[in-house]
């Protein structure tokens, strides 16, 4: 069974820092392709970043040189840095795991960052 866990999330002023982490269980991590979305009140949910298998990055324009997407195979873990943070980043971010082999997503339970002004 696939699960996995986002922590990490708070509250922060603008202009700090914070680091999400997601941890995965359920043997997949090696080939999935590893994602952080976001979603704020009365908005669709967005990409943030992805990383491949293989460690190709791909940001939104929003959050590029500003956020950085990483994996620890060895710990099953992929991280999301956010730098300079702006009160449009306040959102539940979600961890998503994609195996394009078995054509499946899954999802973590998400993590509130809130950045004040």
């Amino acid at each position: 069974q696939v699960q996995l866990v986002e922590s990490g999330g708070g509250l922060v002023q603008a202009g700090g820092s914070l680091r999400l982490s997601c941890a995965a269980s359920g043997g997949i991590f090696a080939i999935a392709a590893m994602g952080w979305y976001r979603q704020a009140p009365g908005k669709q949910r967005e990409l943030v970043a992805t990383i491949s298998s293989g460690s190709s990055t791909n940001y939104a324009d929003s959050v590029k040189c500003r956020f950085t997407i990483s994996r620890d195979n060895a710990k099953n873990t992929v991280y999301l840095q956010m730098n300079s943070l702006k009160p449009e980043d306040t959102a539940v971010y979600y961890c998503n795991a994609h195996i394009q082999l078995l054509k499946a997503d899954y999802w973590g339970q998400g993590t509130q960052v809130t950045v004040s002004s």
